[in-house]
């Protein structure tokens, strides 16, 4: 069977060559994108994707971080025409190994969002639009970016959700920064949860229906804080007195246990069995797929393939579930012919 592997990060060399010409010197999240060779150099990467048989393939995203965290709304904007192009032709030049690509929609320019998300969709043939789980700190249930999920809930196309959170989110109010690296390994878990609390009880999912979000790292928190995330915010508004919350829940078409579990997830967890099994379980055999966050580990790419693939093989299930994570569900969702 084909192994789809539907969140790996990539920086085509013009798109890297732009990005250095714009931000000069990498710093932090950035550096640290730049020093993984397969990030940028596609030898590399085709050597480790061989090492996994002709039947591995890659859906190509652009790493993080988000644009607007180092350029202004049209920068933004132009970067993001240049990775997209970039990765369409590399699609289109090596289809066997990249059956398609996402684009990464420009929150930050909500005046061009629409229009690009559209270039990319309908033009590039663009699997989907990445977006990140805030837009310099602004929610995501925030009118500025009411168009675009309406234009996504159009299309059908599935929206991949990645964190995003740096140094600068404290973990104490008393302090100005996070410590040994908290905002990233509790922080991203935590920060796809709350994005998808905000999506649930705005009533997105309500007024867009058709919307299909693929939440990054097996859910985040959610599939692990299933009784709070359900019976315990059954009693929403009972902890708060300056708000009716009961009425934001009362309010929802549907239990808001069921928008959650309408969300996809991914099993890029790091090589985590248990959360893949917590993400099926909680998710469902047709909402879960295949991802490992390639590049993304200590040898530089083959190890978070290697182990995530070793841990979905070694899960007691059927044939059938085996197959639907790591190609039918993608198919399905993304349009691939396989």
């Amino acid at each position: 069977m084909k192994k789809i592997d539907v969140f790996t990060h990539i920086w085509p060399k013009p798109f890297f060559d732009a990005l250095i010409g714009h931000i000069g010197t990498m710093t932090d999240i950035t550096r640290r994108s730049g020093a993984v060779p397969m990030m940028t150099d596609l030898d590399r990467r085709f050597e480790v994707m061989d090492m996994f048989g002709p039947d591995y393939c890659q859906i190509l995203s652009i790493a993080s971080p988000p644009y607007e965290k180092y350029a202004d709304p049209e920068t933004a904007l132009r970067l993001a025409t240049v990775a997209s192009d970039s990765m369409a032709e590399l699609c289109q030049t090596y289809p066997d190994k990249f059956p398609g690509f996402i684009g990464t929609a420009v929150m930050s320019n909500p005046s061009a969002v629409v229009e690009d998300a559209r270039r990319n969709i309908e033009d590039l043939g663009a699997c989907g639009m990445q977006i990140f789980t805030n837009v310099s700190g602004k929610p995501l249930d925030h009118p500025d970016f009411e168009a675009f999920f309406d234009y996504m809930n159009s299309t059908g196309k599935p929206i991949w959700l990645h964190p995003a959170r740096g140094q600068n989110f404290p973990d104490y109010l008393t302090e100005d920064r996070s410590e040994y690296e908290i905002w990233w390994t509790f922080g991203w878990p935590y920060e796809t949860s709350a994005a998808m609390a905000r999506m649930v009880f705005s009533g997105l999912f309500d007024r867009y229906p058709n919307l299909k979000v693929i939440t990054h790292h097996a859910g985040g928190m959610v599939p692990f804080f299933e009784g709070r995330v359900g019976p315990g915010w059954d009693q929403m508004g009972a902890r708060t007195t300056d708000r009716d919350l009961a009425a934001v829940r009362k309010g929802l078409k549907r239990p808001h246990l069921e928008y959650f579990k309408d969300f996809y997830a991914d099993t890029a967890s790091f090589g985590s069995r248990r959360a893949i099994e917590h993400a099926v379980e909680f998710f469902g055999d047709d909402h879960v797929l295949f991802a490992s966050d390639a590049p993304f580990d200590p040898e530089g790419g083959p190890m978070y393939i290697r182990e995530t693939i070793a841990q979905i093989d070694s899960m007691e299930i059927s044939e059938t579930l085996r197959r639907k994570i790591y190609q039918d569900n993608a198919a399905r969702l993304l349009g691939l012919s396989i």
